[in-house]
């Protein structure tokens, strides 16, 4: 399981959410000489197609080779046990830390310790719930 979604479904769900905002879910309001409609009558929906553009919008430039960052963890749970296995492929120093939230209510949620990823560098970080885990995720900050 990945830590971070992958590009194609964070397009995805964005251009479902525009879509639900193009379309309008309540009716406008009636003009000044026109009559207010009932409870029962509602207004269809009008849509200029002329105003959504053909193409979508273009996806930003790349960062600079300098500005890469960010170590590729993937993560692993069996049961009460979670491992994180990391791996850094930038130039740049990386302090991952693993966070755990826990499905119990009783159960307390854990936070590590931060733990740096030299350039070229592997980590492993583990943690625990008593019981069930309900999430766990990676944090990145640089150094």
């Amino acid at each position: 399981m990945r830590t971070r979604p992958s590009r194609a479904v964070s397009i995805l769900v964005t251009s479902v959410v525009l879509t639900g905002f193009l379309v309008p879910a309540v009716a406008a309001e009636p003009a000044g000489d026109e009559t207010a409609p009932g409870p029962g009558a509602v207004a269809p929906a009008v849509v200029d197609l002329s105003e959504i553009p053909a193409e979508p919008p273009a996806p930003p430039s790349r960062p600079a080779a300098g500005e890469l960052f960010g170590a590729d963890c993937d993560t692993a749970i069996e049961g009460s046990q979670v491992t994180v296995h990391c791996h850094n492929a930038y130039p740049a120093t990386d302090l991952v830390r693993l966070h755990i939230e826990c499905d119990r209510w009783w159960d307390v949620d854990g936070d590590g310790a931060a733990v740096a990823v030299g350039p070229a560098g592997r980590a492993e970080l583990t943690g625990r719930c008593w019981k069930e885990v309900r999430a766990a995720w990676v944090s990145h900050r640089r150094p």
